[in-house]
């Protein structure tokens, strides 16, 4: 298991930092489970440190912060790479297979990937843009929000909180029927 570090990594530790994966952050199977948020894959920084974005121009934990929750976190992709740029597509569509068994497992009320060009090639939906998808016949609604990458840095972290925002209030107003086995029935109220 990969212990996080703290400490800034070095050139060195980049380098070494290719053959190493970071565990998933999930609920235990069969917890209620609201969003599931799907980075591209690690870069070497967070692969270094063992934390998910964890470079420091990364925007997703301030955007995170600032729109007002926090959930499960996971990646397309295990391998890291200085850019997901250097993902062969082959990667990208088999992580996606890799998601649908994590999802069915899971069952997240919202998928939330970040990253419209790594979802248009591992999904198959080329013209896909930021924001919800159409929705699904099985499975969670998904969500394509803005790589907070500071590579993407035409999206200012103000306009990555609103989106991750909407995010979190779609799955505070997400139609509780859903997932029925997981709705809360309660008894009726004493005459």
């Amino acid at each position: 298991m990969l212990i996080p570090v703290t400490t800034r990594p070095s050139p060195a530790d980049l380098e070494a930092a290719r053959n190493r994966t970071i565990p998933d952050i999930l609920p235990a199977p069969g917890e209620l489970f609201r969003v599931l948020f799907c980075g591209i894959n690690p870069g070497l920084y967070s692969a270094a440190t063992g934390w998910h974005f964890a470079r420091p121009g990364n925007r997703f934990w301030p955007a995170l912060h600032l729109s007002g929750f926090g959930l499960g976190i996971t990646n397309l992709v295990a391998r890291p790479t200085g850019q997901a740029s250097e993902l062969a597509d082959a990667e990208l569509k088999a992580g996606a297979e890799r998601l649908a068994i994590l999802v069915e497992r899971h069952r997240p009320r919202i998928l939330a990937i970040a990253g419209v060009t790594a979802y248009r090639t591992a999904f198959g939906h080329p013209r896909a843009v930021t924001g919800p998808q159409p929705p699904s016949p099985t499975g969670p609604r998904v969500w394509v929000l803005p790589n907070p990458s500071g590579l993407n840095a035409h999206w200012r972290l103000d306009a990555i909180a609103t989106a991750f925002s909407a995010v979190r209030t779609a799955a505070d107003t997400e139609d509780q029927d859903l997932f029925p086995e997981r709705t809360v029935v309660l008894p009726p109220s004493p005459p």
